[in-house]
């Protein structure tokens, strides 16, 4: 039988709550009373699954002050991302809560902040889930931090489930932290997106049970309507990308306030800022690979309206907290419902009205593909990570050098098998547990089915004539799920559909532009020796390559879709086309060269012989120059696959290249292939010919890939 509520705990939290928001007339949202009950006075374990917006930062600052006011340890609070954080310890000082983080930005802090935890004067401790199994931190730390933890919260909680569309194997790790805690300890699990899949993982992850009973049983889950009444959906489907960016190009400046423009790749969010930008509007790039300095800036920009938008990928997600965003804007669209709700609460959160406009392309299901897969263990590979591990510790790069795997993969691999138990990190690397192993193939086939049936329900909601709102929100298992009478189906197309003129020609020049620099190499990978590559350092300046060229990226909008066609797999091998050899034509020709190539040669291509060998003699003819041929075989050439690990590319591509039948002139050469991946293949033929007489070698590509 349920107690009945503390008054004097309402009465508490009410005040807390008001300190918080700043408002002396504020009140609970429905739940909200219930979880923070639920965790100071009864010390629960409790799931939270509602909209963004609608508190749950609220629940956990609260119930901190009061745990903390009954002489309860500080708060750990797991959150997984850097923005997040920075959001989360501002509303925390407003709640009149000390918060402070632990991550990979403030390394110079952590003695100040470990020392403020000793004197307990730390309400909330927010951590990365990854800096859970930093092993200084898990071995020194965490034992003592548990012990006297008041509360745990694990924030973005999706992110626990394998069902999850951001699963993160750091996570993972969240439930062998949980079983390791006193039972009386509350643990807050807190998300926007979850269908019943995921409700049931986390909750099984939090690992309470009633007697008897299944895990997860005794969790508490509170769980309110995700309808967001403040969002006008909509969906515009156009020919290509060029026209799509036309449309942006057109359009932009009619979206109300500011904000977000979601592109699936890194090279389409870059392309696209720079096109905005270069027609007056005021606009910034943000992806994984951008600066963190400059991601915290441009997050200010936008939080001040500074900036009408930021052209973002995924990175720019969870946690990113602007009340007033008034519009998110998709080119492309990401590869599950659930994921598309996630990234669209973003928006209308603290006003009457914002639009969500999907603009899909034709490439979405390619670029699905490639990241599902890239996330997937590979049995073969992991038993060889496992087979290369002892006692001893070994670092990832030592490591990546016995395992031809190249490093973000291993990465990944690595974190699945650690939380699978077969290998752990510890000072100086990695070791293997000794811990039986196998491979759950019936778990990853049935991962990815769903992935699967999620990609198939995104199409169906572009193609949907029903509620778009209702749509999303029974793909979250909400029962509460009626039409919305605002999106374009409900209330017919609220944008317009007219593209200008001038913004067609300005986004179909923008596409056609080609020409991506090609960074040299530098120095020889770690552990080459281990493969007799007598090398290491720097690569010797007389042996390196130039800056190179590509016509484009493989995910480039523009000409990227041309490559993908050429390069696909099964397709056939065929003499470059008049197009693209003119394409590799404005290249050379806007390439600010210090002295003027003098020759062309060519890499022997397996794959695409005839297109590599028209290519070179194409651009020879052209631009007037001698085609000397291909480099020699050596050995019966290069072992091995393109891309893939660096130590083992370069061990299967060392001393294979011969120029000995060639005569290298004293001057500049051109050095021609297909596709440029790990750049090694290019390294170590630049360096033949540097040894035979080239003064420079300038290598080009069609592809770029990447």
């Amino acid at each position: 039988m349920t107690s009945a509520p503390s008054l004097g705990t309402r009465a508490a939290a009410l005040a807390a709550l008001r300190e918080l928001v700043g408002r002396p007339d504020a009140d609970f949202h429905d739940g909200q009373y219930e979880a923070i009950e639920a965790l100071v006075d009864g010390r629960r374990r409790a799931l939270v699954v509602q909209r963004t917006g609608w508190g749950k930062s609220a629940v956990y600052f609260v119930a901190t002050r009061l745990l903390r006011g009954q002489g309860a340890g500080p708060t750990v609070l797991v959150s997984p991302l850097l923005a997040l954080m920075r959001d989360q310890i501002a509303a925390a000082s407003r709640a009149g809560v000390r918060a402070v983080a632990i991550d990979s930005t403030n390394a110079h802090e952590w003695t100040d902040v470990l020392a403020q935890l000793d004197r307990d004067e730390v309400d909330v401790l927010l951590v990365s889930p990854e800096r859970l199994n930093n092993p200084a931190f898990r071995e020194e730390r965490l034992p003592a931090l548990v012990s006297r933890m008041g509360m745990l919260v694990v924030d973005e909680a999706h992110c626990i489930s394998d069902w999850g569309h951001d699963f993160r194997p750091d996570y993972r790790r969240l439930r062998d932290l949980i079983a390791e805690m006193p039972a009386d300890v509350p643990v807050l699990a807190t998300t926007a997106t979850a269908n019943s899949r995921v409700m049931v993982d986390v909750a099984e992850q939090l690992g309470a049970s009633t007697a008897g009973g299944d895990p997860g049983a005794g969790v508490l889950t509170i769980r309110g309507p995700l309808a967001r009444t403040s969002l006008r959906l909509g969906v515009l489907r156009l020919r290509d990308s060029a026209s799509r960016l036309a449309w942006l190009l057109s359009h932009l400046d009619d979206l109300p306030g500011s904000g977000i423009i979601y592109t699936l790749t890194v090279a389409a969010a870059v392309d696209t800022a720079r096109l905005l930008r270069d027609h007056g509007h005021d606009v910034r790039a943000y992806t994984g690979q951008t600066d963190t300095e400059e991601r915290a800036e441009s997050e200010g920009m936008l939080q001040r309206n500074e900036v009408k938008a930021l052209v973002a990928t995924s990175a720019l997600g969870m946690g990113f907290d602007k009340p007033d965003l008034g519009f998110v804007l998709h080119l492309g669209a990401p590869s599950s419902p659930v994921a598309y709700y996630q990234q669209v609460g973003r928006a209308g959160r603290a006003s009457e009205s914002a639009d969500v406009l999907l603009l899909p392309g034709v490439e979405d299901r390619d670029i699905w593909h490639y990241f599902a897969t890239a996330s997937m263990p590979d049995r073969e590979r992991a038993e060889r990570v496992i087979g290369a591990l002892g006692d001893a510790p070994i670092s990832t790069p030592a490591l990546e050098a016995m395992v031809d795997i190249r490093r973000t993969p291993l990465e990944l691999l690595l974190k699945v098998l650690d939380v699978d138990g077969a290998v752990r990190r510890v000072q100086g690397g990695w070791v293997a547990t000794g811990a039986p192993w196998s491979y759950d193939a019936e778990r990853y086939e049935r991962i990815a089915g769903e992935r699967v049936a999620e990609q198939q329900h995104m199409i169906a909601y572009e193609q949907t004539d029903g509620c778009r709102m209702e749509f999303l929100q029974r793909a979250l298992d909400d029962d509460t799920a009626k039409p919305c009478g605002r999106c374009d189906n409900c209330a017919g197309e609220w944008f317009p559909r007219e593209i200008g003129a001038a913004a067609t020609t300005q986004a179909s020049q923008s596409l056609d532009r080609v020409g991506v620099p090609i960074e040299p190499r530098r120095a020889w990978p770690t552990g080459a020796d281990r493969l007799d590559v007598p090398v290491k350092g720097r690569i010797a300046a007389d042996e390196q390559a130039g800056e190179g060229r590509a016509l484009a990226r493989l995910t480039d909008l523009g000409w990227g879709g041309t490559l993908r066609t050429l390069f696909a797999a099964g397709a056939a091998d065929v003499a470059v086309t008049r197009q693209v050899l003119d394409g590799c034509v404005r290249v050379l020709a806007g390439w600010e060269w210090s002295q003027r190539p003098v020759a062309v040669v060519a890499l022997p291509s397996r794959s695409r012989p005839r297109l590599v060998d028209s290519l070179a003699r194409g651009l020879a003819e052209i631009g007037r120059l001698p085609y000397l041929g291909e480099l020699g075989l050596v050995g019966g050439g290069p072992s091995g696959q393109p891309g893939g690990n660096s130590v083992f590319r370069l061990g299967g591509l060392w001393d294979r290249f011969s120029a000995d039948h060639l005569e290298i002139p004293d001057g500049p050469v051109l050095l021609v292939d297909d596709l440029a991946d790990s750049r090694w293949t290019l390294t170590v033929a630049a360096r033949t010919l540097r040894r035979a007489g080239a003064s420079e070698v300038l290598p080009f590509v069609l592809a770029l890939r990447g």
